[in-house]
């Protein structure tokens, strides 16, 4: 049986802030997702002297991302004068946590509130938990909504309101962190179920709501400090960013970002990928795959990873299975087979187990891994394509009349 806290505004492990009670214009400038250098120039905005930014903004960055704390008074080694002024000019509380559901197989989905920013009301996106052995993966959405409509998707049935901020795609692995407990001195729940040692929260996936690629400099920004050695310490070859096939910015992707990529591919012919992902009207299956072949830095050792939902009767005969095993060929790649997840009003129905162990059988003989994904968290509709929020963005006059008030 599933279970569904209520944990708005009772985060024990942190502050939260109702973004309903923000009106526009009110809310005070968050540091979280602040670049070192950024950080330094928000000091100077409140007296503290240039030639003590860098090792103001070291301190501040340790409180933030090794010690995860979300108020000023906890930091300890930081003048009491200082701490007042920082308080009264910024913020590093939490965004509120509307819900927290937990699923059967222990995979955790939290339901997060941000401020509006442009939307006109306040926007809401999904974060998933998934546990497993040795390891814990948080998927992390980069947008409310999407545009890309592909059709087994249930958050593309969610038109797109507006990119999160960095700040806004760092506070999803903040809060993880907060509620299972994998900060220094932090306690995690009981019965909660996490990696037996070791860090709780090792992987992130952006993998969640929207395409990461339309939100290519938020994304590189809070991919990057996830990174940083000196803060949350995630290793890159842990990151992993999946996209559609957003083709221009796939090499940047290696380039500027450095983390592991995998594509969304699921059919194998551009007329049928052209339903099933329509981003592959602009760009097609072949510009794809040499965006992929360009990769830096791709080797065996740093693979790509083909992500591929299986849609009975759609995409999953052998003779795609054969296909797909041609387009990749000379692409150091991994492929993620994903028995669909269904979700209220979709037309497709997941393949048969039988069917999608054949088809892997093909794809391992031609010598690719292909690990058929074990679906997690469908009970409380937290599995691959299930994500959406009920966030929608204000029509323009109302906005303005908002705006006016």
């Amino acid at each position: 049986m599933a279970i569904t806290l209520d944990i708005a505004r009772d985060n024990p492990n942190a502050h939260t802030v109702s973004a309903e009670a923000v009106l526009p214009g009110e809310d005070k400038p968050t540091l979280i997702g602040l670049s070192r250098e950024e950080l330094g120039e928000a000091l100077g905005t409140i007296g503290v002297p240039q030639k003590q930014w860098r090792m103001r903004a070291s301190q501040l960055w340790h409180w933030l991302y090794v010690r995860g704390v979300s108020d000023f008074a906890q930091m300890t080694n930081i003048a009491k004068d200082l701490r007042q002024k920082l308080d009264e000019a910024f913020t590093i509380a939490r965004p509120e946590i509307v819900s927290e559901q937990i699923s059967v197989d222990g995979t955790r989905k939290w339901l997060f509130r941000f401020p509006a920013r442009g939307a006109g009301r306040p926007v809401e996106v999904e974060t998933v938990y998934i546990p497993e052995e040795g390891r814990g993966t948080l998927c992390v959405s980069s947008q409310v909504g999407c545009t890309l409509t592909c059709t087994f998707c249930h958050t593309g049935t969610q038109k797109m309101v507006r990119n999160l901020t960095a700040e806004e795609i760092l506070s999803q692995i903040l809060i993880a962190r907060d509620r299972l407990g994998d900060f220094p001195h932090a306690d995690t729940p009981q019965g909660a179920i996490v990696p037996s040692e070791g860090r709780l929260v090792t992987n992130i996936v952006m993998m969640g709501m929207g395409e990461p690629l339309y939100n290519f400099d938020n994304v590189k920004k809070a991919l990057l400090i996830a990174s940083d050695g000196d803060g949350l310490s995630l290793s890159k070859r842990r990151i992993t960013l999946s996209t559609s096939g957003v083709v221009p910015e796939i090499f940047r992707t290696g380039e500027e970002i450095g983390c592991m990529l995998a594509i969304s591919l699921h059919a194998v012919r551009d007329e049928l990928r052209d339903v099933l992902v329509p981003i592959n009207k602009k760009w097609n299956i072949k510009e794809l795959l040499d965006a992929c072949r360009q990769y830096p830095g791709l080797s065996n050792a740093k693979r790509i990873t083909f992500e591929y939902v299986m849609l009975k009767g759609v995409n999953d005969s052998n003779q795609d299975a054969l296909e797909l095993v041609r387009l990749l060929k000379g692409i150091p790649a991994k492929i993620n087979l994903i028995p669909f997840n269904p979700w209220p009003g979709t037309d497709y129905e997941c393949s048969d187990w039988e069917r999608i162990e054949e088809f892997a059988d093909i794809v391992n003989r031609a010598g690719y891994a292909s690990p058929i994904r074990t679906p997690r968290g469908r009970d409380i509709f937290a599995a691959c394509g299930q994500l959406k929020s009920a966030s929608e963005r204000m029509r323009k006059k109302d906005r303005e009349a908002l705006a006016a008030s």
